[in-house]
């Protein structure tokens, strides 16, 4: 092989490696820079917008890095392994619970997950976890709080919960028949840096800051987390400023307003295509709801993407068998539609 074709390679190599570690960056350079050549008005406007949230949230972002770093530092969500011990129904409850607190980043779920079940843990209280999991975390909760108001956040956290429960208990009455039995695909093991948690769980260092290396960790996650939020909001604010610029608020409140059942319904079927990352979704759903968009709606956006967005329903095709992922969509569908009803008719008393 030439040093020619090393050096293609290599720079191939280079360039996927910049295009998935910066694909958000560049995709919010590309649309300031498309809309400084056809619109430059409105690319001032969108940058002015963007930069305007990101200091408004700048509190919140701190309390949410913090949060996150410090999770990572104590090994405090090493906590998690308790919650699936006892009897059935309290493990579904503890698992719905854990999984509306837990800290665990995306890619820690899954394999987590995998975990579990290969350790035995019954499929209703992983299931309980599993949908939970992805719709609420300490740090979402006071991105929610900042973003959209206290109202929402708490309304998610009782979602993800309730979800949870809701999903572990229809689990529990399948699995008596043995019609959810061996639910992993073949050749999906206990592996994993979430397996690993469960397996031998560690002691929670509390005063993480006289260990040099939780030290060490508690900047590298708090310098991941800026770099991760900072990203997806950036490209996330900038849409809002486009939303609000360019969708007339007479079609959101028409399609997406009023108190009855289709504006949550059409809320939870576009949440699984429209929904982009649980952070970037929040200026969104605000902008819309000051378009017009119900209260419910919105909860049932949030819900639905954040369990069934293409990204997390091709994970979990790829570790459960396909009943099994057929439930977790159906339950997720059912339960963010639920969600959005209850949450509407709560903010309406």
């Amino acid at each position: 092989m030439t040093d020619t074709t090393l050096s293609t390679a290599s720079l191939r190599s280079l360039l996927r490696h910049l295009w998935h570690d910066q694909r958000v960056w560049l995709a919010s350079a590309l649309i300031l820079c498309g809309l400084a050549a056809f619109d430059p008005g409105q690319a001032a406007t969108s940058a002015q917008f963007a930069g305007r949230a990101l200091l408004n949230t700048s509190p919140f972002l701190i309390l949410s890095i913090t949060i996150a770093a410090w999770a990572g530092a104590t090994g405090a969500d090493n906590l998690i392994a308790r919650a699936f011990t006892g009897a059935p129904l309290l493990m579904i409850g503890l698992g719905a619970l854990a999984g509306g607190i837990s800290p665990f980043c995306s890619c820690g779920v899954i394999p987590l997950i995998a975990a579990l079940l290969t350790m035995g843990v019954p499929l209703s209280a992983v299931m309980a976890f599993w949908l939970a999991s992805p719709i609420m975390d300490p740090s979402m909760f006071v991105l929610t709080t900042g973003v959209l108001n206290l109202e929402f956040a708490v309304g998610k956290t009782l979602a993800a919960i309730g979800l949870g429960v809701f999903g572990g208990l229809v689990v529990l009455v399948l699995s008596r028949s043995g019609a959810l039995a061996d639910p992993l695909r073949d050749g999906i093991g206990n592996g994993g840096c979430g397996g690993a948690r469960v397996r031998a769980p560690k002691d929670v260092a509390w005063r993480f800051w006289q260990d040099p290396a939780r030290r060490a960790k508690f900047a590298r996650t708090a310098l991941s987390t800026t770099l991760f939020l900072a990203k997806w909001l950036t490209l996330a604010f900038i849409l809002e400023s486009l939303m609000v610029a360019w969708i007339p608020a007479e079609m959101v409140t028409a399609t997406l307003g009023g108190d009855g059942l289709l504006p949550i319904l059409t809320a939870t079927v576009i949440g699984v295509p429209a929904y982009l990352n649980g952070y970037a979704a929040l200026p969104l759903v605000a902008g819309l709801i000051d378009h017009g968009m119900a209260p419910g709606a919105g909860m049932a956006f949030l819900v639905a993407g954040g369990v069934t967005s293409i990204p997390a329903a091709m994970a979990v095709w790829a570790l459960a068998r396909p009943r099994v992922f057929a439930l977790y969509i159906g339950l997720s569908l059912t339960g963010a539609f639920a969600s959005g009803l209850l949450f509407q008719l709560w903010t309406s008393l």
